[in-house]
């Protein structure tokens, strides 16, 4: 099974900081795989999210040194356009994601930006809402969803860019238990499809569909059996 994500030394500390949230940090995803990397509030989680996505260095900076790379490829090589055809991240709180006031035009954004044929982006956005099981949302205004429906709209406007790489960071956490159900069938589907997921959580709960979990702690990423 081919590597996916590939990290070696991955050490960051941001700018106001003395101590470093990663330390040496190395680790590799197999393709295919649903990987939970398990951690505390303030452990590092999200800032690990963001340096395996390359929004660290791209958008946010710090101190950081080490690599990331996806297929093969550095982060730091490559541009954010680049990486949204990879990997696309979803965050806890979908309202930092959606920014259109309608639910079609949230999810033409992306591929439009990417000068995507209108007719391959239309098939996308049909995929994509027929999978996630949401096709009658596709002309309301956002501002009128749920939490957890913006949690759909937000995972389905990084889909419409088609990454084999999905990290899904906390987005758990402010739903309900339908709505978790919902999201880990949705995970496994793509796990059938081929992607390659990362589930970022504090809730062993919310990881239990997790082919290996890993925890984070200190700046380090140990196997679950070995920090218990």
């Amino acid at each position: 099974m081919s590597i996916v994500i590939k990290t070696e030394g991955l050490t960051f500390s941001y700018s106001e900081q003395e101590h470093n949230i990663l330390d040496n940090l190395s680790m590799e995803v197999k393709k295919g795989e649903i990987l939970a990397i398990l951690g505390l509030s303030g452990s590092g989680k999200s800032t690990l999210c963001y340096c395996l996505s390359g929004i660290i260095p791209h958008v946010y900076s710090g101190k950081l040194s080490g690599e990331v790379r996806i297929d093969g490829h550095s982060t730091q090589e490559m541009d954010m356009t680049m990486i949204a055809t990879k990997l696309g991240i979803v965050f806890q709180n979908p309202e930092t994601q959606l920014f259109f006031p309608m639910v079609e035009s949230e999810l033409a954004f992306g591929p439009e930006n990417l000068c995507i044929d209108r007719d391959e982006i239309k098939k996308r956005i049909d995929l994509t809402l027929d999978l996630l099981n949401i096709k009658e949302k596709r002309n309301e205004k956002t501002g009128h969803l749920s939490g957890g429906q913006k949690q759909l709209i937000a995972l389905a406007s990084v889909l419409t860019l088609k990454p084999k790489i999905l990290i899904f960071d906390e987005v758990m956490s402010q739903i309900d238990e339908k709505g978790k159900n919902a999201i880990k069938d949705i995970i496994l589907q793509l796990k059938k499809e081929g992607k390659t997921v990362i589930m970022v959580s504090h809730n062993l709960d919310n990881i239990d569909i997790a082919d290996r979990i890993m925890t984070l702690k200190n700046g380090r990423l140990k196997r679950f059996e070995e920090s218990l």
